[in-house]
């Protein structure tokens, strides 16, 4: 590893509205938000939003056994202004990745990049299956990306211009991260030891980095306390994350799937072309801790059995690198032409197919886990009022809903809460909402099968079963009624537990 104190090019410093507008990258930002917009609505909620819907709704807390409080109650919020909209709860994943291609089209004006580079680290960035995926959705990965890139476009101006301001402001994107995920520490620590050893040292010598960190640490404290209240359940999640990412290859998927998914062709090349050149150019040294943090963070990641995904915030520098020296190079006079376009128009066509719901909804496959699981939420929900409904009054006095997964709960709160009883789940989040009552003898469960309960179960009747006709993730559900109850649930809360 080898850095340098000296910023790389006395750059123009400043730029106003209209230059930008005169970029091709608002062209590209444009197309992206009407994809996203126009793609928002077909197939319903995915299964983790009606979670944040809920838990920011039903249950405001400082945080969550799965995550901190700001995505949950950003989804209360929204959807107290707009009840039921997909559109509108989608509409700031949709604005932060817009915002995201322009801030990673800035890296590679850092770099000394020109129109053509910042355009092609626009468009690979818009084109990113796993950029352009989570930007169909509102989750905490969506918001999580655009934080990092945000962060480490501020560390790299800092370097090129020296603005201590700069330090401050990636402190506070730091701060509001962490509201988020837990996940932005590995980067500063990473990033630290990295420039510790190669430089540019003077980077932690200036006070606006350690007030930053000090705004994150106070602005975190309220979610630290509820953990550690409630036995650090985010750390106990790590096992959780581990069996999911074991299906997706576990240790050995993580590089392969990171490169896939930052671009089929293009993207999967612009990664691994820039993270050399960001190694290897001499015009790029004083940038080289990125790439070094990039591999620190990564190996960590790997070892921890994280999500390939966990490292999505280096795909802007990486394709800026990439995209600096292809505009400087010889490849720039051909790739502007068939090759380069056709090539272009190719992984953008296979990253809409991958990434955003245009199939018909009785063609979605499990492989498309997104839209598989946006599937058949509302027809879950109604049959499982129906079944309560046609109850006898002696089976429904005394009694409370029990899911089998928290999507489930999450499903019933959002769209039928009225219609039923006290809704429960023991897995994830919803385990610490609390158990039923211990007066509950008639227990409605919901599940693809109901051995987690059936044991305790004097009697079990099934009710319903959700139409297995288009409802994807949803189509082997089932409802039962648990009659006589051996143990109170509260009793047995503990067991049920599952993250």
């Amino acid at each position: 590893m080898s850095s340098t104190e000296t910023p790389t090019r006395p750059a123009a410093e400043h730029w106003s509205v209209p230059e930008l507008a005169r970029r091709p990258i608002l062209l590209v930002a444009a197309v992206v938000g009407v994809a996203l917009l126009a793609t928002s609505w077909p197939y319903g909620y995915f299964g983790d939003e009606l979670y944040f819907i809920a838990a920011g709704t039903h249950h405001p807390s400082w945080a969550y056994a799965d995550q901190p409080w700001l995505v949950p109650l950003l989804a209360a919020a929204i959807d107290s202004v707009f009840p039921g909209s997909v559109v509108a709860l989608r509409v700031p994943g949709l604005i932060l990745t817009v915002l995201g291609l322009v801030a990673a089209a800035q890296i590679a004006r850092e770099f000394g990049g020109a129109g053509r580079a910042q355009t092609i680290t626009a468009i690979a960035y818009a084109i990113s299956p796993q950029l352009l995926g989570s930007g169909h959705l509102l989750s905490t990965a969506t918001l999580d990306v655009f934080c990092w890139t945000l962060i480490i476009w501020l560390v790299i101006r800092w370097v090129r211009v020296r603005e201590d301001r700069l330090l401050l402001f990636a402190g506070l994107i730091t701060a509001v991260d962490l509201q988020v995920k837990f996940l932005i520490p590995f980067f500063w620590v990473a990033l630290v030891a990295v420039v510790l050893a190669s430089g540019p040292r003077s980077l932690l010598t200036r006070p606006t980095l350690w007030i930053g960190g000090a705004v994150s640490v106070v602005a975190t404290a309220p979610s630290l306390i509820w953990q550690v209240q409630h036995g650090w359940p985010q750390l106990e999640m790590q096992g959780a994350i581990a069996e999911q990412a074991a299906l997706l290859g576990g240790r050995i998927g993580f590089l392969p799937l990171t490169v896939f998914f930052a671009g089929f062709l293009v993207g999967a090349f612009l990664l691994c072309h820039g993270f050399w050149k960001l190694l290897r150019s001499p015009e790029l040294e004083p940038y080289r801790f990125i790439a070094w943090t990039a591999v620190v963070v990564t190996v960590v990641f790997i070892i921890t059995n994280g999500k390939y995904y966990y490292v999505a915030g280096f795909y802007a520098p990486l394709f800026a690198a990439s995209a600096v020296h292809i505009e400087r190079g010889q490849i720039a006079r051909w790739w502007r032409w068939v090759p380069g376009r056709v090539t272009f128009g190719f992984s953008a066509a296979f990253s809409v197919f991958l990434a955003l719901p245009i199939v018909p909804a009785a063609m979605v496959n499990p492989n498309n886990f997104v839209s598989y699981a946006s599937l058949g939420w509302q027809q879950t929900a109604d049959t499982v009022a129906q079944a309560y409904q046609g109850l006898p009054p002696e089976d429904q006095a005394d009694s409370a809903v029990l899911t089998q997964t928290f999507w489930q709960a999450s499903a019933l709160e959002v769209y039928v809460r009225e219609e039923l009883p006290p809704v429960h789940s023991p897995e994830r989040g919803y385990w610490y909402f609390g158990p039923p009552s211990a007066n509950a003898t008639n227990i409605v469960v919901v599940g693809s099968d109901s051995d987690f309960i059936a044991e305790e179960c004097g009697q079990l009747e099934e009710l319903a079963q959700v139409p297995p006709e288009e409802t994807g993730i949803n189509h082997d559900v089932h409802v039962w009624i648990c009659r006589d109850l051996r143990v109170p649930l509260p009793e047995l809360w503990d067991t049920l537990r599952v993250l």
